[in-house]
């Protein structure tokens, strides 16, 4: 059910008893050999247009483009961002079609948004990442998010505080089920890699953005909710002396159920990989 990571591994360590930590790669000696995310996949999407020069976006569309104002959250902050750069959303073409578009004033009106989030969204259609970017360090041949104003990792940057849900969340987890709202896989894709680098995350803010995870994707979309299945069981020991973690049972819920299927699934893995003459028992049809 789970894929094999291939960064590095997470561990709670004696000084976070009841947060999430892991162990990373440390600082390149230089600058020059880390690659963003953003570079490494413009490289590839050279090569494609190379390949398919039919595919590639006309030259400078999307500085012509009519500007789109974007009024998010309860508060109204206001965005602005070309059409053709909103239109890679299959989400906003069909607004910029003209289905829910305010004509007059090219205005759309987003009130259940997060500023924050939508920042992050926009930063990512403008510039292929967002903040904190992930680097790829060469000489280690790891990816890694670079170090932000504190110089920490992304963690001053990995959470924010939704006020409907009144509770801190993972900032990853929200974008990426913001991402599948726009229909934006690659963001998907690149928000589930980032928060597999984040560290020092409390079990309680872990819990609330498992629970938030399956509350905003559908059944069909299980990479996310396998991500918090895959931690939940790696950092067992820490989660089942965690005060949140037994409320969170008491309440209930899918991702419990899941959570069983995964931990009997990991055991019938792990007695398989003891005993090669192990067999599974055949499942009786219901």
């Amino acid at each position: 059910m789970f894929a094999r990571r291939t960064h590095h591994n997470e561990s709670f360590g004696k000084h976070y008893n009841t947060s999430f930590d892991k162990h990373r790669a440390g600082k390149a000696t230089s600058s020059k050999q880390k690659r963003s995310f953003r570079e490494a996949a413009a490289a590839v999407k050279k090569v494609d247009r190379v390949k398919n020069p039919d595919h590639s976006p006309p030259s400078g569309s999307t500085l012509t483009s009519p500007i789109i104002t974007i009024c998010v959250g309860p508060e109204q902050r206001l965005f602005a961002a070309h059409e053709d750069v909103l239109s890679h959303s299959p989400f906003f073409a069909a607004i910029c079609r003209g289905q829910f578009l305010e004509t007059a004033t090219k205005r759309v009106n987003l009130p259940e948004e997060l500023p924050q989030i939508f920042s992050s969204v926009l930063e990512y259609l403008y510039k292929g990442d967002y903040y904190p970017r992930l680097l790829h360090n060469k000489r280690r041949n790891t990816w890694e998010l670079e170090e932000t104003e504190n110089n920490s990792r992304g963690n001053a940057e990995s959470t924010v505080f939704h006020h409907g849900a009144g509770q801190v969340l993972l900032k990853d987890t929200m974008l990426y089920c913001t991402a599948d709202r726009y229909g934006l896989d690659d963001l998907k894709r690149l928000a589930l890699r980032k928060q597999g680098l984040q560290s020092g995350i409390q079990c309680s803010t872990i819990l609330a953005s498992a629970r938030y995870a399956y509350a905003n994707t559908p059944d069909n979309d299980s990479k996310l909710r396998a991500h918090y299945l895959a931690l939940i069981i790696r950092s067992r020991s820490t989660f089942k002396r965690s005060g949140t973690m037994q409320m969170e049972m008491e309440k209930g819920g899918m991702m419990f159920f899941d959570l069983f299927v995964a931990i009997c699934n990991h055991m019938d893995d792990m007695a398989s990989a003891k005993s090669p003459l192990f067999t599974k028992s055949p499942r009786t049809p219901h």
